[in-house]
């Protein structure tokens, strides 16, 4: 096509020549242009469903990939967060022994009696307390039989009188 413009126009008598050619040249532009369109549209539809069949293969794929990596990441944050408060709490554990020592000396000192005191004490006050309660039961216990001796004894002796009463 180019060829033949080159030698018409190499021609000047052949104007009319070459406006034809031109617009045949336009026309053949034009037509080459509606058929890869028209090529466009037709096979446009099948590539852009091939396309999205792709795209939907990688998405999958992709998110599978995102998916063992925040799982991945997810055990290890809490495998992190478990030592962490596992190292957290055995600090903290630290530091109230450190506190109630330091506390339990300064009332020491200041002649407050501890925990473990007092509950001696207690133990100490329920063991006397059961003694008490033991030796007060033990006279009772030793008085009710002298009381008891004591009528049986008057008994007999009022029968032994009573008798002499009779024969007199």
């Amino acid at each position: 096509m180019v060829k033949k413009l080159q030698k018409m126009s190499a021609d000047k008598k052949s104007a009319p020549q070459l406006s034809g050619a031109v617009k045949e040249s336009a026309q053949q532009i034009w037509l080459a242009g509606l058929g890869a369109f028209s090529k466009a549209q037709e096979e446009g539809g099948k590539v852009f469903e091939t396309l999205v069949k792709e795209g939907l293969s990688i998405q999958r794929k992709t998110q599978a990939v995102a998916e063992e990596k925040i799982s991945t990441a997810t055990n290890k944050m809490a495998t992190m967060a478990t030592d962490i408060s596992s190292k957290a709490g055995h600090q903290w554990d630290k530091l109230e022994s450190i506190f109630e020592e330091r506390v339990a000396k300064a009332l020491n000192k200041l002649g407050v009696p501890s925990a473990k005191d007092v509950d001696a004490l207690i133990a100490r006050i329920d063991e006397l307390n059961k003694n008490v309660q033991k030796m007060a039961s033990k006279p009772a216990a030793k008085a009710a039989p002298r009381a008891a001796a004591k009528p049986a004894a008057s008994k007999p002796a009022a029968k032994k009188r009573a008798p002499a009463r009779k024969s007199a």
